[in-house]
């Protein structure tokens, strides 16, 4: 077995629709705001916020309630 490291990395959705938005508000063909052609990032950020977020607030309140989070 090979003990480098492999990634299957790739574009996403919301990258492919950033480029695209970006590239059609540049050539004129839409006229939205930035705001409208950044959104997929925006939307994609604020989701993992938001995961990471809720995460905090289980984790704060298992330890209020003496609760451990161990890894096996």
């Amino acid at each position: 077995m090979d003990d480098k490291l492999s990634t299957n990395g790739g574009v996403g959705l919301a990258t492919l629709l950033t480029v695209l938005f970006i590239a059609l508000k540049l050539t004129g063909v839409i006229a939205w705001s930035w705001w409208w052609v950044l959104s997929p990032i925006l939307i994609t950020v604020s989701g993992g916020l938001l995961v990471f977020l809720i995460l905090i607030i289980i984790m704060a309140f298992g330890k209020s309630r003496g609760m451990t989070f161990r890894r096996k």
